[in-house]
């Protein structure tokens, strides 16, 4: 994810923070400082720091789960609204999916239960509604962030846990594209519900959940449309055929001359024998041209962005999604029968034959 960077690896995945968690800790601290002084500003930072921990918790029981079921996850990204955990892919089978969901919940339950069963926490009948209130005791608040995770994550609404509770228990009776949308649906609207509320109360970070929610809610029912779309249709009807191709000991001015006389947003580049190498993004010949101005006579060679994947022509376009999504790159390589390079596809193709059949 941009904006965000590693702070270490744990049981198998990487952990990541981004750069607007900082902006909050920062906040939170000014505020807690301006209100109370420096000792409240310390113990609210610590406060924001120990419930994050149960967030990665959370996003590790999501992990850890998905995992006994053969689903890898490279990282887990700290948000100032949450975490994030980003699984190869999710169970289709609905078991799969609900145990897979529910396992987030279950780590944060596990935590309030510890706190109150075995660190003896009280809490009062309203402390749920005064989780920012320092006078509840440290402990206490703890225990309730997490009772409240639990309360917040199996709203009904995708793409929350128990939104993909839902969506795994309409995909029993009805398709999976079908069961995506009217979860996606309910998101959307709970979004709007939250949108409402953090208006009415004034709440920034209520509005930017809804926000979070309503993209996050019709991402999801895209991508699992498109899922569908890719396989039920071969890699041949989607990719591109008519381009231009660049070698790795072109110029800098010979790519620029490419780049004007063609609509390409991506340049394939093939060694000698027409096999793919790489490729050079539009956005990387820009920085390359800007950083290079004056010798543009120079290779193209330390600007291609290397190991793009590639699948050959018989191959579903759903393996074509996937490769690009496992690899983060822009475009997929489509290879004929002697291994050289006879088209490629992209993200926005891909759209484009979606809508072309009547499926976007």
């Amino acid at each position: 994810m941009t904006w965000s960077f590693a702070i270490g690896r744990l049981l198998g995945s990487e952990l990541r923070v981004h750069a607007t968690f900082f902006l909050l800790l920062l906040w939170v601290g000014t505020v807690a400082f301006v209100a109370a002084g420096p000792v409240a500003a310390v113990v609210n930072i610590a406060f924001i720091l120990v419930l994050f921990a149960c967030v990665v918790a959370h996003e590790y029981g999501h992990a850890l789960m998905a995992r006994r079921y053969g689903i890898a996850t490279p990282d887990i990204t700290l948000l100032p609204i949450g975490g994030m955990a980003r699984l190869e892919r999710m169970p289709e089978k609905p078991r799969q999916e609900i145990a897979v969901a529910l396992a987030g919940p279950a780590v944060n339950i596990v935590i309030f239960v510890v706190l109150v069963g075995v660190f003896r926490v009280d809490l009062t009948a309203d402390a749920l509604m005064q989780i920012e209130d320092p006078a509840e005791g440290f402990l206490a608040r703890v225990a309730m962030v997490n009772l409240f995770l639990v309360l917040f994550n199996m709203l009904p609404a995708f793409p929350m846990d128990g939104g993909r509770v839902f969506r795994a228990v309409l995909s029993i009776w009805l398709p999976r594209v079908r069961a995506t949308r009217i979860a996606a649906h309910a998101g959307q609207a709970m979004a709007f519900l939250f949108g409402f509320l953090g208006l009415y109360t004034a709440n920034p970070l209520l509005v930017l959940i809804a926000v979070f929610i309503f993209i996050a809610a019709g991402a999801e029912s895209s991508f699992v449309a498109m899922q569908d779309f890719g396989r039920q249709t071969g890699v041949r009807a989607a990719m591109i055929t008519n381009f231009e191709t660049l070698a790795e000991d072109a110029s800098l001015n010979e790519a620029a001359a490419a780049l004007i006389r063609t609509t390409q947003h991506e340049f394939p580049v093939v060694d000698p024998t027409g096999r793919m190498v790489g490729l050079l993004t539009r956005r990387a010949l820009y920085a390359a041209l800007t950083e290079e101005e004056g010798r543009r006579a120079r290779p193209i060679a330390p600007h291609i962005t290397r190991d793009v994947p590639t699948v050959p022509l018989g191959a579903p376009l759903e393996a074509a999604m996937e490769a690009m999504a496992s690899a983060r790159s822009p475009a997929v390589g489509v290879t004929g029968p002697s291994g050289g390079l006879i088209g490629y596809v992209t993200h926005e193709n891909i759209g484009e034959l979606m809508v072309v059949s009547g499926r976007g």
